[in-house]
């Protein structure tokens, strides 16, 4: 049997990237996915990419009011086994250079709106009785402090210690919290990322991407599909007796 055969999961951020392979890797493990993201259009897509097995909502975490009706609607509609809070945004700058508006947009969107799926994901759960598995993305920046990422790193950090007390919180309605803290993951957004070294470090575009992966102790930088098997194992009945924990998939760039 098919290890998330006959679940129903919910995926913040998953019109692309991470978000988007882990609701294909759901679905053929069983699962049935709702899509989420900011951008309803590209959703849509992404689910009728999938086939019958996804739909999508379009869904800004930054509203809770939004948050709340999109998931009753999505739990009027059957049950909400599996929540991953996916959805997050990356900027960068040293600390006396941040601004305002990126420090109320990141958290905002990586710690307010995971905050808040998990309050109405959970109600849902508890209401309903028969537990259920929340995956929470963090990232290797919430286990240190990086000089040009104050904001971001913080935000990571924070998502840590959300899935701790949540995941003490919640256990005892049979609601597991755990988290995954990827490394250097490629994808477009690399792209953005390796412009913004450029800027504050004065080097060619290409040269951090190229110098990040090369310090990865397993050869190369990440790719959603490495975060996969730890987000199902997450999700699945062999995850059962696991707590508020993160754990690293990074190709050893850290070692707890």
């Amino acid at each position: 049997m098919r290890r998330l055969e006959g679940k129903r999961a919910v995926i913040t951020g998953s019109a692309r990237g991470i978000g988007l392979a882990f609701a294909k890797a759901y679905v053929a493990e069983g699962a049935r996915v709702v899509l989420l993201d900011i951008d309803g259009k590209a959703a849509e897509a992404a689910a009728a990419s999938i086939g019958p097995e996804a739909s999508a909502r379009q869904l800004d975490v930054t509203k809770v009011a939004e948050i709340d009706r999109v998931v009753a609607e999505i739990a009027a509609e059957g049950p909400i086994d599996i929540l991953v809070n996916n959805a997050a945004l990356f900027d960068m700058a040293p600390v006396n250079e941040v601004e305002e508006a990126s420090y109320e947009r990141l958290f905002a969107v990586n710690v307010k709106g995971p905050l808040f799926m998990m309050r109405a994901v959970s109600r849902h759960m508890i209401e309903r009785g028969q537990g259920g598995k929340i995956v929470n993305m963090a990232s290797q920046a919430g286990r240190r402090g990086e000089a040009l990422v104050t904001v971001y790193c913080a935000t990571k950090a924070a998502m840590i210690s959300l899935t701790q007390s949540a995941g003490l919180a919640l256990i005892k309605h049979g609601i597991n919290v755990n988290a995954i803290a990827p490394g250097v993951v490629d994808g477009e957004h690399w792209d953005g990322v390796d412009a913004l070294f450029a800027r504050y470090e004065n080097r060619p575009l290409g040269e951090k991407k190229r110098l990040v992966a090369a310090e990865v102790p397993f050869g190369r930088m990440g790719t959603a599909e490495d975060l996969a098997g730890m987000a199902i194992f997450l999700a699945s009945k062999e995850a059962d007796y696991i707590v508020a924990q993160t754990y690293n998939v990074d190709g050893g760039n850290w070692m707890s």
